[in-house]
């Protein structure tokens, strides 16, 4: 399983460790990854998706699941998430 946030594409980071003594070592940032299952309104199904802390706030603060899909980009979202905004853009042109 990748470390990679399935909504934002957020993914691990490179850096530094810098001890007191100013040496340098090479560490990653691992994105902070929770299972979290989202419902879509207009589906009127539930998606378990492995997203961010910070998409995660995001989607609250755009209205839900449904609302983030249709404002995000297809190149950040994965193919499970994509896959729920090509059902949701179908659904909406039928109602």
């Amino acid at each position: 399983m990748s470390r990679v946030c399935e909504l934002s594409g957020k993914g691990p980071m490179s850096g530094n460790t810098v001890s007191h003594a100013n040496n340098r070592t090479r560490r990653r940032f691992l994105p902070n990854l929770n299972e979290v299952t989202l419902i879509s309104d207009v589906l009127g199904q539930s998606y378990q998706l492995r997203i961010s802390a910070a998409a995660l706030r995001t989607v609250d603060h755009r209205g839900g699941l449904d609302a983030f899909l249709a404002k995000a980009k297809d190149i950040e979202l994965s193919p499970k998430a994509l896959k729920i905004k090509k059902e949701l853009v179908k659904a909406q042109a039928v109602a």
